[in-house]
């Protein structure tokens, strides 16, 4: 069985990064300061797609005995790549749809050098996403929102597609249902005690799949 390849998104400040920093040996590619009080192995933090790249090639030439590489932000990191391409060709040059077209290609780069950590090395590789809360447009029920990873949709598609397990990191939470009195209307509110969870298969809310046969839910 091949080393896992993990794309997890979720909350601000739920505690993705610690949780990737469980990991086996982990050793983090960090795009922002998410993991910066965290005590694990890290590389200087990079601000360019091509930084990354040359410290995946680093851990791909080099001996050493790292078993999970994390890539902390893979959203920052789509922003730079935006970045980039600005600054390298006109506006008339990124119109339709090209911008996206090369986003990809630059993002294909960095998949493919995890799959080679992944083949030789045997690493198993996280990257990590924020997310938002955007509208669903459903083919089967009105429109809705859900969360998703805070990513141009093409973007996350191929991340979606490339990992063997999308999960999405939320809390806990029932809703508590309080009876108006008289013409007072029915209040719901949202109940939890902080409790984590990871979720690994879709539901309308968000967005999650895997190709193991993990339990819909896990307890962080």
């Amino acid at each position: 069985l091949k080393a896992p390849r993990l794309f997890i998104y979720g909350t601000h400040g739920i505690g993705k990064s610690s949780f990737a920093a469980d990991a086996p040996s982990p050793i983090f590619i960090p795009t922002e300061e998410g993991a910066n009080e965290l005590d694990v192995a890290k590389f200087p933090t990079a601000s360019s797609h091509e930084e990354v790249l040359t410290y995946l090639r680093a851990l791909y030439a080099e001996e050493h005995q790292y078993r999970t590489v994390i890539i902390d932000s893979i959203d920052w990191l789509e922003d730079y790549i935006r970045l980039e391409l600005q600054g390298e060709f006109t506006a008339a040059e990124l119109g339709f749809g090209r911008d996206s077209l090369l986003a990809e290609e630059r993002l294909g780069d960095v998949l493919n050098a995890l799959n080679m950590l992944r083949n030789k090395r045997g690493m198993t590789s996280i990257l990590i996403a924020h997310t938002e809360i955007r509208r669903f447009d459903s083919p089967l029920t009105e429109p809705y929102d859900r969360y998703q990873p805070k990513l141009q949709s093409r973007f996350s598609a191929l991340l979606q597609e490339w990992a063997d397990a999308v999960l999405f990191m939320g809390y806990e939470v029932t809703v508590k249902k309080t009876e108006g009195k008289g013409f007072e209307k029915d209040v719901h509110r949202g109940v939890g005690a902080g409790e984590r969870t990871i979720y690994t298969e879709e539901r309308p809310g968000f967005l999650a799949k895997n190709r193991y046969s993990m339990p819909a839910t896990l307890a962080v």
